[in-house]
């Protein structure tokens, strides 16, 4: 690969960094912004499905411009946009509508960043021909650690809100400036299918195997989202833990994601999807279980990174069973099992809302149990994960393919 690749790589790398900085300094301090502004837990979970209904309708119309301008010049000012955003939640103070603006900024943002990262991550797998989408994300979890590690500590020292996510916000957008000039141009991605052939091409994808890893993704998207939105609630109000230590369920769930993603390449070609599906459910429901019954904050924390480690490798094994059953190779399959990911984080928030209210002192316990419980669609939809490919009539569960690009 020649100077000009190396450089769009880089670019993609800092944008994935950015990202997970960004989102994990907002969402690791959600307990202190209900305290700011005296919100109902009712409020708070409709102000946190507010983000991915938002962030789908962000996606969707960043990706109409990508065909105009292409996604460097869309990430450039949505990546910067997300930053500020943050900053803007921490200065609402009580401004109850004031927040509601700027979480609804935020989603916006967020989905075109989540878009156009993902399309520029693309273009520079294509262009090395080769598979690098796993190393994006492991960025996207360490800097999301990273972040996590800093609300701690800001936390700790009694940091004001608006001064630590300004801190942060400043870290990224510096990084983004210094590095969106690198990120691949309009003509540099090539071109995509046109609408008519991906229009043919969906006649051929089958919806069935789609339907069965999908309902596994949601699964583990929506416990992903009641661990993003709320851990860091459940171990400051239920758990009692001080304000340094409710961002560290979160730290510990990504510390846990990168371990096993690092690993998981490998055991699937070694034993194939289905046993590591399987192993995958059983982890998480695991770590879930631990949760719910927490005694105490260092043992959720423990529970969160248990649940991490299980449920990390059901998205990427998702995205690879679809791409086994798409005889097009125009990534019509990919897309339909992507809707499941904004499906489980929707319902995530919607169903930690509307189970948290109905106990006083236990409802989030009583919340994290709906999810865990889910994970048992884990075990009953495994043997998906092994479809036969397309054109043929049995299924090779332990040819290798490669990954396609996931959301965080």
């Amino acid at each position: 690969m020649d100077t000009r690749d190396r450089r769009a790589r880089a670019s993609a790398y800092t944008a994935f960094a950015v990202q997970g900085l960004c989102f994990a300094s907002l969402v690791t301090q959600v307990p202190r912004i209900q305290d700011a502004h005296g919100l109902s837990d009712a409020t708070l979970s409709l102000v946190l499905l507010m983000v991915p209904l938002v962030a789908g309708a962000g996606s969707v119309a960043s990706g109409a411009l990508f065909r105009r301008v292409g996604s460097g010049p869309v990430l450039r000012v949505s990546q910067p946009a997300v930053a500020v955003t943050i900053v803007l939640i921490g200065l609402t103070g009580d401004d109850d509508l004031a927040l509601y603006a700027a979480v609804a900024l935020f989603g916006l943002f967020v989905g075109a960043v989540d878009a156009s990262m993902n399309a520029q991550a693309v273009a520079v797998e294509r262009r090395y021909g080769m598979s690098l989408i796993t190393g994006f994300y492991a960025v996207w979890s360490v800097a999301g650690i990273l972040g996590g590690l800093w609300a701690s500590l800001a936390n700790g020292v009694d940091l004001p809100l608006p001064a630590g996510f300004g801190i942060a916000a400043a870290v990224g957008i510096a990084a983004s400036l210094a590095t969106g000039h690198g990120l691949y141009r309009r003509a540099e991605e090539g071109d995509g299918p046109s609408a008519a052939e991906l229009k043919a091409a969906g006649r051929r994808v089958p919806w069935r195997p789609i339907l069965v890893v999908g309902a596994a993704m949601a699964v583990a998207y929506l416990a992903d989202s009641a661990i993003s939105n709320y851990g860091a609630k459940y171990l400051d109000d239920e758990l009692g833990g001080a304000d340094w230590v409710a961002p560290l369920g979160y730290v510990a769930y990504q510390v846990a994601m990168v371990a096993s993603r690092a690993v998981a390449d490998l055991a699937v070609r070694r034993s194939g999807a289905v046993p590591v599906v399987r192993l995958g459910g059983a982890v998480g429901l695991a770590g879930m279980a631990g949760v719910v019954a927490a005694p105490n904050a260092p043992f959720a924390i423990a529970a969160f990174a248990v649940a991490g480690l299980g449920l990390s490798v059901i998205a990427p094994v998702s995205f690879t069973a679809a791409g086994r059953v798409d005889p097009t190779g125009l990534g019509v399959a990919v897309a339909r099992v992507n809707i499941f990911n904004y499906v489980g984080f929707v319902l995530g928030a919607a169903v930690v809302g509307a189970v948290e209210p109905l106990s006083a002192d236990h409802g989030l316990r009583f919340a994290f149990a709906v999810p865990a419980l889910l994970v048992l669609v884990v075990f009953a939809t495994a043997k998906g994960f092994a479809p036969a490919p397309a054109g043929t009539d049995a299924p090779d569960a332990a040819a290798p393919r490669r990954p396609e690009p996931t959301a965080p």
